[in-house]
């Protein structure tokens, strides 16, 4: 029997995440794949820009725009004419664009990753069943098994992260509420060489005269001359319409390779341009589900991703969702293993994450029904948020972003020493709590470092503090590390008033904003999250 703090099912992007994040925080965990090797398909592709702010507080964001390309809109076209263009713009604050990155590419990141904190992924190694004690010990006990035989673990935790076909959701046994979509469709990695604008999604169809798509070409760019991950419905020879209504139809299907010609073939009937398709990387046919589970957790058993959630590609939403989901419960399964997390700390991560996955499966099932276009700042994900959550405190005079809401990022800071300014998400990049404290040259020192002291204290030694200063302010007496807001970016995308504290959690979200601030409010406040 092997003892661990947390056990992860599933080495895809979300498992990877999970246990990346466990052990960037100290928490001793395995993570267990029933695949022997990788599977090497371009799966999810579109990353969102608020994932890549993820990636960015983990450490891989570099590695990742090396790895990806832009994304920077869609062609559309009907019946071969020119149809609407959408340019994916951002706010100029917002620090990353779309991305397009293969789901191999993205596993092996993660993957290294987690090598580098000492992790690895334990293949061909699946999950048989689940057992939680009922006694005060508090423990899961998980049935593996290997290629060598079988193995009980006793963990802590269990986090279930194995796709839309969860062993781990199979035992835990949640209502997984949905339908599958009657379409299938034909996925397939490659090649063409038309001239269409580097860094364009392409999508294109054929509608009647009632305006009723009944054909329809979706292709997403990819790293490489002339790459695409091209999706289109399933020719007559290899549809076999099976599982439906079942809710583990969803995903690739086996036994059905599409070859080149039938890629080829819708290319002939809705490519805007005569092209000729080549260099076949994978392919597959494919179902799609919308299915929702109606918790998230159970005791000590957590899912997340497909296995929480499945719905359309549409938006490519789906993977993105998974990894914030892993990115949400993270954090707060190293507080609780650590003693050092408040009672119902763990049920915030339903609380929060299950209306963000009941919305991602109604938002995609109608856009792919209807073939519209979503907003880009929701598609992007920067309006997630968790203004409902039992963690944030609310405060009706409070300006945006209110507590609940993505903190957003700003330019210019500087520091004492460094002749070059930095940007906030420079001081977020931490597994921990951050408390801003912001200042102008009315502010009491004395009173300000009564907070950091409290805030430190509540939170056991797991925040950071920073000031930051409005150009007027001295900030000598704070006695916590300092930066300048001297452009007032700070002030004017936070509507800074000063006093004022600003409480940050590890996942880049506002928690708390106090003004004035006090040291007993600061307490109290994290004391819904640190015991």
């Amino acid at each position: 029997m092997g003892d661990t703090e947390v056990l992860v099912v599933g080495a895809g992007p979300v498992g990877l995440t999970a246990a990346v994040e466990l052990h960037r925080r100290g928490v001793d965990c395995r993570i267990v794949d029933r695949l022997r090797e990788p599977q090497p398909y371009a799966r999810a592709v579109g990353v969102q820009p608020r994932t890549l702010e993820v990636w960015d507080a983990m450490g891989l964001v570099r590695d990742a725009l090396d790895a990806a390309v832009p994304l920077y809109g869609r062609l559309t076209f009907v019946n071969g004419r020119p149809g609407p263009r959408v340019d994916l713009k951002l706010p100029s604050d917002v620090p990353y664009g779309f991305a397009a990155l293969p789901q191999y590419a993205t596993e092996q990141l993660l993957t290294a990753r987690l090598e580098a904190y000492g992790g690895r992924v334990e293949r061909g190694t699946e999950l048989l069943d689940v057992e939680q004690d009922a006694g005060t010990a508090g423990s899961v006990r998980a049935g593996l098994g290997t290629a060598d035989g079988t193995e009980t673990v006793r963990a802590r935790y269990v986090v279930g992260c194995d796709g839309a076909h969860s062993r781990t959701r199979q035992v835990l046994g949640p209502a997984f509420e949905g339908d599958a979509f009657p379409e299938e469709y034909l996925l397939g990695d490659v090649a063409v060489d038309w001239d269409l604008p580097h860094g364009y999604a392409v999508r294109s169809v054929h509608q009647d005269a009632a305006g009723a798509t009944g054909d329809l070409l979706v292709c997403v760019p990819l790293p490489g001359p002339g790459r695409y991950r091209m999706s289109m419905p399933v020719p007559p020879d290899l549809s076999a319409a099976q599982g439906q209504g079942d809710e583990a139809a969803h995903g690739p299907e086996s036994g059905r390779a599409p070859e080149l010609r039938h890629i080829q073939a819708v290319l002939d009937r809705l490519s805007p341009r005569p092209t000729t398709a080549r260099a076949l990387r994978w392919s597959s046919v494919v179902r799609i589900g919308h299915r929702l589970v109606d918790r998230y957790a159970a005791g000590r058993v957590f899912l997340a991703g497909d296995a929480a959630h499945i719905h359309p590609p549409t938006g490519a939403q789906g993977m993105n969702t998974g990894v914030q989901d892993a990115y949400n419960l993270a954090w707060k399964l190293a507080l609780a293993t650590q003693g050092v997390a408040a009672d119902g700390l763990l049920d915030s991560y339903h609380a929060e994450r299950h209306p963000v996955g009941a919305d991602a499966v109604w938002r995609t099932g109608r856009h792919a029904a209807e073939g519209t276009e979503a907003e880009v700042l929701r598609e992007a994900q920067l309006l997630v948020g968790y203004r409902d959550s039992p963690l944030v405190d609310a405060d009706p005079g409070c300006p945006e972003p209110l507590p609940g809401d993505r903190a957003p990022d700003c330019r210019g800071l500087t520091g004492d020493i460094a002749a070059y300014p930095v940007r906030l998400f420079d001081l977020l990049r931490s597994p921990h709590h951050t408390l801003l404290l912001y200042a102008d040259a009315g502010a009491a020192a004395e009173e300000l470092r009564a907070c950091a002291t409290a805030a430190r204290t509540a939170a056991h030694g797991r925040l950071n503090v920073f000031a930051v200063l409005a150009p007027d302010a001295p900030g000598d007496g704070l006695g916590v590390p300092r930066v300048h807001d001297r452009d007032n970016g700070f002030r004017h995308r936070y509507a800074a008033r000063s006093p004022e504290a600003v409480v940050i959690r590890p996942d880049g979200h506002v928690s708390a904003r106090l003004h004035p601030p006090a040291p007993e409010a600061l307490a109290r406040h994290l004391s819904r999250t640190f015991s």
